[in-house]
């Protein structure tokens, strides 16, 4: 279970939200929205870990996030909206190297399946610069496939997605929650989720 209780965030002299509470059980996805600067990717940084608020508590599995350090970042996958996709590399070869720097490693195999779950069959063995937008965030989305992590923070994955590729992405958080694994995701687009899923957070700014 993540909470978060009475945070408080501020940039410079301005308070981007505050009195912001929620309570994520296994099995939802929390969608925040907003407008840019509401401080939607400062709200995930702090539930990483990354940042600390202002004000207010942020626990996972009623223990304070900065008391379980490790552990809790042993349960965490964090996507940021750059995606870290290296150009010079094939889309296996980013696949690998990022699961393995995170602690997973997976053999070839793996990770050829899981960049064709993802739709890009015929695409494993090109180098990163020669796909387009979309098929890079792709490859960087293999991650939620690849490292077997509870709880996954992503910031505006479906950005560049197609529409088979935003059904395709639903499919897989919607296998994640139903094994009891939760979501917070930024996004300024529906995704396709089962009923009853979904709870939505509003940032106004």
């Amino acid at each position: 279970m993540l909470e978060a209780s009475n945070l408080e965030c501020v940039r410079g002299e301005k308070s981007l939200f505050r009195g912001l509470s929620f309570r994520l059980d296994p099995g939802a996805c929390l969608l925040v929205q907003g407008a840019n600067g509401s401080g939607k990717t400062s709200l995930l940084r702090m539930l990483c870990g990354l940042s600390q608020p202002a004000q207010g508590e942020i626990r996972w599995n009623d223990e304070p996030i900065g008391k379980l350090a490790e552990n809790y970042r042993g349960e965490l996958l964090y996507c940021g909206h750059a995606g870290a996709v290296k150009d010079d590399l094939t889309a296996l070869e980013n696949a690998r190297i990022s699961a393995t720097l995170a602690g997973a490693p997976v053999d070839e195999a793996a990770a050829r399946q899981a960049l064709r779950q993802l739709g890009l069959k015929g695409r494993e063995d090109l180098p990163a610069r020669v796909l387009s937008a979309g098929q890079k965030r792709r490859v960087a989305l293999t991650r939620l496939l690849l490292e077997k992590r509870t709880l996954w923070v992503l910031d505006e994955p479906l950005t560049a997605l197609d529409k088979a590729a935003v059904a395709n992405l639903g499919g897989v958080i919607d296998a994640h929650l139903a094994g009891g694994g939760m979501a917070v995701l930024t996004s300024h687009q529906d995704l396709p989720l089962a009923a009853g899923r979904i709870e939505q957070l509003r940032l106004d700014g």
